[in-house]
């Protein structure tokens, strides 16, 4: 395991950490995401890791060396680790060459000139080698800043939601570029962001943070497919939550009718369907008492999402955008998945 943290508590105002008991580890040349609302303390658990701040308790180690811990604290030029800033921090003075080149300190001035500019060809951005930060785009920025941090070949880059001041179209295509940066060099890296389809999409594991803590660490599939709790379900995309009395098998009887469950339960629970997971159909025949009303209809060109109203609940329901329904139809809710048991315990 490259990246080891135990522990990880700062609070910048006593009593009120910002960061509490957080943990989790990074593999060898694996991209792991941190995921959360502002505030959660995701960037603060990155400065931690990078050594621009100091952990209250806890403790970070990389390839075994302690960075972090009782009465150790390494300077963050010493621990051999990249940082991508939100805003890239370019010198604006430098040429695109001089800033990749700025942190090569310990190569001669000619050999760290031939390096800089094979890294920054490895980015694409050999073409621009004389350019000065103004002269570049967000999307080109973004990668000379990616450039000087990986220049070093530091053992872990971090990326402070890097992709932010990027519109749509260009956050798209830079992070799909970096992501393969990163994996053609063989580099770990750890991704902050609130984004929760660019952390899907980029990370191989994603950390979900609230409140300072960590509430699921897992694959994309697993965290989407597969939350623990209320907030990993709502936080990772849109979801509809039911509560009833589980009998000690692998159904539930709801609103809806009788739903499948992951796994068996018993007592009072709390499940998760998404919306894609569930359909709608036309009535035919269906007794009164089992048929909802189509409120809402978001038509998004290859699936639509509809707002169905029964029982006086409100459900969401994603479909392919051949199932076809105007608002006032009336419908029936069938699942198409088991539903995912939620464990209360972080509520």
């Amino acid at each position: 395991m490259l990246l080891n943290v135990r522990h990880l508590t700062k609070a910048f105002v006593k009593g009120n950490p910002v960061v509490h008991q957080v943990g989790f580890e990074v593999g060898e040349n694996e991209i792991f995401a941190l995921l959360g609302p502002s505030g959660c303390g995701k960037t603060t658990t990155l400065r931690l890791i990078a050594g621009f701040e100091s952990p209250d308790e806890g403790e970070i180690s990389l390839n075994g060396d302690s960075l972090s811990g009782p009465g150790i604290n390494i300077a963050p030029q010493k621990r051999g680790i990249g940082f991508v800033f939100q805003d890239y921090a370019l010198f604006p003075h430098m040429t695109a060459l001089d800033n990749v080149a700025f942190g090569l300190r310990d190569l001669p001035r000619h050999k760290r000139d031939v390096f800089a500019e094979e890294v920054l060809c490895r980015t694409g951005m050999g073409d621009y080698k004389e350019r000065s930060p103004s002269e570049l785009s967000g999307g080109q920025q973004q990668r000379v800043a990616l450039a000087r941090a990986i220049a070093p070949k530091p053992k872990l880059v971090l990326l402070d939601e890097p992709f932010s001041n990027l519109d749509a179209m260009l956050r798209d295509s830079t992070r799909k570029e970096v992501r393969a940066i990163l994996k053609k060099a063989g580099m770990s890296a750890i991704l902050v962001t609130h984004d929760q389809e660019e952390a899907l999409s980029f990370a191989d594991r994603i950390a979900v943070m609230n409140e300072g803590r960590i509430e699921q660490v897992g694959s994309p599939e697993e965290v989407y497919y597969k939350p623990k709790t209320r907030f990993v379900a709502r936080f990772l995309g849109r979801t509809n939550l039911f509560e009833a009395e589980a009998a000690g098998g692998d159904h539930i009887e709801t609103n809806i009718g009788p739903i499948k469950l992951d796994c068996n339960a018993c007592g009072r629970v709390v499940c998760s369907i998404r919306p894609e997971h569930l359909t709608i159909e036309k009535p035919n025949g269906t007794s009164a008492d089992k048929i909802g009303l189509i409120v809402g209809r978001e038509f998004k060109g290859h699936d639509i999402t509809y707002h169905v109203l029964f029982r006086g609940e409100r459900y969401i329901v994603h479909t392919d955008n051949r199932v076809l329904f105007d608002p006032d139809d009336e419908v029936v809710l069938r699942p198409l998945e088991p539903a995912v048991v939620l464990d209360e315990t972080f509520n």
